[in-house]
């Protein structure tokens, strides 16, 4: 808190009107035993000039991406966000990012919602959108309870090993203590292989779920597992951890996606330490009734004026527990105004266009690192963003190497899948320069960048 004002008399006064008559026996509570005999162990207060240069030396031991060349991705993007953002997100129509349950007074928050709602149709290729998801992990969670919930009798969820890890560990953690039997499909070329999914399909099997792209920056062939998944009347669950490929590849609905859920951080939310995320969750008409979170709708009022309400929401956590449609309790109001308003700025043709610059960006970084000696590109399929690709040396010493050269060179994908032991992701975005992608090649080679 950048301004504490309250006076000695305010602090009285206020001790007064709850009837206490200091601050020690406003804490009498607290036993004896249990509170501190002495000063806390912190230097003397410091006036605000002398702190906020205190609070700047410190936040300058932290590295930023601008003092990185960083090909990091994995499920957080670095994209550039537009100046506007921070300014509209400040207004005071969109001050509260809490539930809106009274519309009278919420019509900005409200309109916001139902034109994010909008946009993730539009984007995804489905009916329904809500807006109220942490993550997207925490989103491909609550998409295996719903085809569970849907499924009735069904209890297999079948999750391809080219779903990222951590998405992989959160469904885990949802369905623990759940009568749930989660199910890994083996990947062929970096993809799910079509013919073990086919041979672990049976009644059972409540939902598949896959990556798209998935966390090798794979693209999936959907149309091809949904006609799997269909056959066997299970749902077909996609996880967009990276949404710019939406805009250029066919959308998942359009593919036969029944259940299509993601990370929306790529469109205006800051990298920040990996987090805020916002989780986006979108539906078939069929499974409205049982899509987590909220619904906001547009109506009429009584003069005929275009309004918003609050159409749906599952509050049923508190009393059903495990049991409950959804366990998500806080709006995500303000990430989902920044990603509305990202969106509205680029519009259609924008985001087009920045996913093609992302792509042949990707492109070129792809093609001459394959060139050199000793590394590979495992996977021949089509990529967006991210690729992987196996060095001829340890990769934790690759990045060290790297790191003295001031680049982050990608994430080491051995931990989760030992038969890429010297798999290195690389991410490529339009934050990246053709200088910063050449110096990455050289630095790759041997040299220095």
């Amino acid at each position: 808190m950048r301004y504490l004002p309250h006076t000695d008399v305010d602090v009285q006064q206020m001790l007064e009107q709850i009837g206490v008559s200091s601050i020690e026996e406003l804490f009498s509570g607290v036993p004896e035993n249990c509170r501190l005999k002495k000063p806390l162990a912190i230097s003397d207060a410091k006036s605000e000039s002398e702190l906020l240069l205190f609070l700047k030396g410190l936040a300058e031991k932290n590295s930023k991406t601008s003092d990185w060349d960083s090909f990091l991705g994995g499920g957080a993007y670095n994209h550039f966000i537009p100046t506007v953002i921070d300014q509209l997100v400040s207004r005071s129509e969109f001050y509260t990012a809490y539930t809106p349950y009274q519309p009278e007074i919420s019509q900005g928050t409200l309109q916001a919602i139902f034109e994010y709602q909008t946009m993730i149709c539009q984007l995804t290729g489905m009916d329904v959108a809500n807006a109220s998801m942490y993550d997207g992990a925490s989103a491909c969670a609550e998409a295996a309870l719903l085809a569970i919930r849907a499924g009735k009798k069904r209890h297999k969820v079948l999750l391809s090993q080219g779903l990222p890890p951590q998405y992989r560990e959160t469904v885990a953690t949802y369905c623990r203590y759940l009568d749930v039997d989660l199910i890994d499909v083996p990947l062929q070329d970096g993809v799910t292989s079509q013919q073990e999914l086919s041979a672990l399909l049976d009644e059972q099997a409540a939902a598949v779920i896959v990556g798209y792209p998935n966390y090798f920056g794979q693209i999936e062939d959907l149309a091809a597992i949904a006609e799997l998944t269909h056959t066997a009347g299970a749902r077909l669950v996609t996880a967009v951890s990276e949404p710019l490929s939406l805009a250029l590849f066919k959308a998942p609905g359009a593919l036969g996606a029944d259940v299509v859920v993601g990370e929306g951080q790529s469109f205006g939310i800051p990298l920040s330490y990996g987090g805020p995320g916002i989780g986006f969750f979108a539906v078939r008409k069929k499974d409205m009734r049982v899509l987590p979170g909220r619904l906001v709708g547009e109506t009429v009022d009584q003069d005929g004026k275009r309004g918003f309400v609050l159409t749906l929401a599952t509050r049923e956590q508190h009393i059903r527990r495990e049991k409950a449609t959804s366990n998500i309790c806080s709006n995500q109001g303000m990430c989902v105004l920044m990603v509305s308003i990202y969106l509205a700025l680029y519009g259609k043709q924008g985001l087009r266009k920045l996913a093609e610059l992302n792509y042949a960006k990707a492109t070129y970084a792809k093609n001459q690192i394959s060139q050199l000696k000793g590394f590979a590109i495992p996977f021949a399929g089509t990529s967006f963003n991210e690729f992987v690709v196996t060095c001829p040396e340890p990769v934790a010493r690759l990045k060290k190497r790297l790191e003295q050269q001031g680049i982050l060179a990608g994430i080491s994908v051995g931990r989760d899948y030992s038969d890429l032991k010297n798999g290195l992701l690389i991410c490529v975005t339009e934050q990246n320069s053709r200088e910063q992608i050449d110096r990455l090649v050289l630095a790759l080679a041997g040299g220095e960048a």
